[in-house]
């Protein structure tokens, strides 16, 4: 098992949710989501008050395990996680030491609120590799970090620091797992009608990015490009890539 679930309290109200994979620093591959997908079913058939999502041995999650991702089935597999992650009618927390790049950005900004410690990193390193995240990831990005900061973290694959992210807005609290769990506590003490409901109006404000014939042509473009195998060998093979836009 590359998932494991601890039920805090006697009213099982918060589930934390550890990935723990660390020899390869939490990254995601098809198995751990699987995993998650079940975990966070059982979490919804419980009296889940708060569930949070934090990663073992210093890590939150490293992004996806590229050793096994060969096409965007991989990010079909993801998306399943991610929507629950905003759909579960009670709130969803990350809380984030370490590495949260690529896929560990994207479960971090698909939960409600994120404690972040200051040493904390994020960024979606895509443009190193050759593919693309999805336009609903990108929505949501440049919803917590700003236009400009998303700008620099998808176009140039820049990193941000927790406490960095602490000032722009990614980050709700800076600290780690004792001050989710503290903040979690909290947060169980009040009204769990209330708190759905407006968890509902929040996803709306937002809205799903439609279908869009550019943006799937874009996606399958660069999942299916050579780019995209030569940015997986040169980081199977420990080599700088080199990209040729075809």
């Amino acid at each position: 098992m590359t998932v494991h679930v601890e039920i805090v309290g006697a009213d099982q109200a918060i589930t934390v949710v550890t990935l723990d994979r660390p020899e390869r620093r939490n990254a995601l591959d098809h198995d751990t989501l699987d995993e998650l997908t079940a975990v966070l079913a059982a979490a919804e058939a419980r009296p889940t008050r708060v569930l949070i999502l934090t990663g073992a041995s210093g890590h939150f999650c490293a992004g996806a395990d590229l050793q096994g991702v060969e096409d965007a089935t991989f990010a079909t597999l993801l998306q399943g996680v991610l929507d629950r992650l905003v759909n579960v009618s009670f709130p969803t927390m990350a809380a984030i030491e370490g590495a949260a790049l690529g896929a560990g950005t994207q479960l971090a900004v698909a939960c409600d609120l994120r404690v972040a410690t200051a040493g904390a990193s994020f960024g979606i390193p895509a443009a190193k590799l050759g593919l693309m995240v999805n336009h609903w990831t990108v929505q949501r990005t440049a919803a917590l970090l700003g236009p400009s900061t998303a700008r620099a973290v998808l176009l140039a694959a820049e990193v941000v620091r927790g406490d960095a992210a602490l000032r722009l807005g990614l980050v709700n609290r800076a600290g780690a797992l004792p001050e989710a769990l503290e903040w979690a506590q909290q947060i169980t003490a009040l009204a769990p009608l209330t708190i759905a409901g407006h968890k509902i109006m929040l996803n709306k404000l937002e809205g799903v990015p439609g279908d869009d014939a550019e943006v799937a042509a874009a996606f399958a473009r660069a999942w299916e490009s050579d780019d995209f195998a030569e940015g997986l060998d040169a980081f199977r093979t420990r080599r700088t890539p080199t990209f040729r836009g075809r």
